[in-house]
C-alpha cells in the first residue's frame, strides 16, 4: 500500500484516472458520497465550498460508495447525471468504490491509517481535509455540512499555511 498520499490514484467516474500527485501542494477535501442518502444534499455544500475556494487552490473530490445502506446503486453514468443535474457538481468524482473494511480502496485505507479508528467512515458524506503537504489535517462526520463554518475555517487554515 502506498505510504504517501501523492502516490495514490483513483479511477474516475468518467473512466479516466485521478492522480493525486497532480494535486501536490493543494489542499483537498475528499468526501464519500451517495445519491440516495439523507445527507445527499451535501453535494450542494461540496460544490459551494469548491466554488468558493478553488481559485485559492482547494480541490474537492467525491468518492461515491454503495457501502452504507445501498444508497449508491447507480452506474457511473447515472451517478454523473444525478450529480450534474441536481447539484451542478463540477469537481472531480471518482468511480464508485468501497470505503470501509478489507475491500476499501487504498485512499480510504490511507485515510483510516492517518486518522485512526474514529475517522473511519461509518456512513456517507464523511469529509477529509488534506493539507498542502499531503497530510490529513482534519476530518468531519456527515453531521458537519461541507459549507459549515467549521469546515470553511479548516479550509482557510490549510489554504493559508504554506
Amino acid at each position: 500500500m502506498p505510504t504517501e498520499f501523492y502516490d495514490l490514484r483513483l479511477p474516475a467516474l468518467n473512466g479516466s484516472t485521478i492522480n493525486l500527485n497532480d494535486y501536490r501542494g493543494k489542499p483537498i477535501l475528499i468526501a464519500n458520497t451517495a445519491s440516495k442518502c439523507g445527507f445527499t444534499p451535501q453535494y450542494e455544500g461540496l460544490q459551494h465550498i469548491w466554488s468558493q475556494f478553488r481559485n485559492a487552490g482547494l480541490a474537492v473530490i467525491g468518492v461515491p460508495s454503495n457501502d452504507f445502506g445501498q444508497q449508491e446503486p447507480g452506474s457511473a453514468e447515472e451517478i454523473e447525471q444525478f450529480c450534474h443535474t441536481n447539484y451542478g457538481v463540477g469537481f472531480p468524482m471518482a468511480a464508485k468504490a468501497h470505503v470501509r473494511g478489507s475491500d476499501a480502496i487504498p485512499l480510504f485505507r490511507w485515510l483510516a491509517r492517518e486518522g485512526g479508528f474514529l475517522s473511519l467512515p461509518r456512513w456517507n458524506f464523511y469529509k477529509y481535509l488534506i493539507d498542502r503537504d499531503g497530510k490529513l489535517a482534519a476530518w468531519f462526520t456527515p453531521i458537519t455540512k461541507p459549507d459549515s463554518a467549521k469546515v470553511e475555517n479548516a479550509v482557510r487554515r490549510v489554504l493559508l499555511n504554506y
